[in-house]
């Protein structure tokens, strides 16, 4: 595990803030937490390096751009050793489909956020990601009919 770094409120303030709207300027941010521009960006620069802040990003919405299947996939491997398991998460991570790769436990080896155009494109991500990978023994795929909720923010 590794160590936390202690957070103040204004640390706190600022995160709440950057979490909810990080397009803002240095001075606008400043302004929402009550402190000067110099200070703000001394926290923020902190909260950077300490990597509390591990990055800023856009949000796009996936239907804006024809991404509209959601898939959360099950996994199960045939061996769980270590590097099978790294070589799984590895072959993952590049694919741009994949949005989240977590290793869980009980039940599964792995669960998979995906997020595709259509059915075809899930088909042809599966195909390369468990269909031609040897070790995969399991995969159960539950598509979204409904996104009744969807936050970046967590609670600090």
């Amino acid at each position: 595990m590794t160590e936390q770094p202690e957070l103040d409120d204004l640390d706190r303030r600022i995160l709440n803030a950057l979490q909810a709207d990080a397009s803002q300027t240095n001075a606008e941010l400043a302004e929402l937490v009550h402190v000067s521009p110099p200070t703000c960006l001394r926290r923020v620069k902190q909260l950077t390096e300490n990597g509390v802040i591990a990055r800023q990003v856009a949000i796009v919405d996936p239907d804006k751009i024809g991404a509209r299947l959601s898939a959360i996939v099950e996994i199960t491997l045939d061996v769980q050793a270590a590097e099978r398991m790294m070589e799984f998460e590895a072959l993952a991570a590049q694919q741009a489909a994949v949005l989240q790769c977590y290793r869980v436990t009980p039940g599964p080896d792995f669960v998979l956020v995906v997020q595709v155009a259509d059915m075809p494109a899930y088909h042809a991500l599966a195909h390369r990601l468990f269909t031609a990978h040897a070790n995969v023994r399991n995969v159960k795929a539950y598509f979204s009919t409904h996104r009744s909720k969807f936050e970046t923010r967590i609670a600090v």
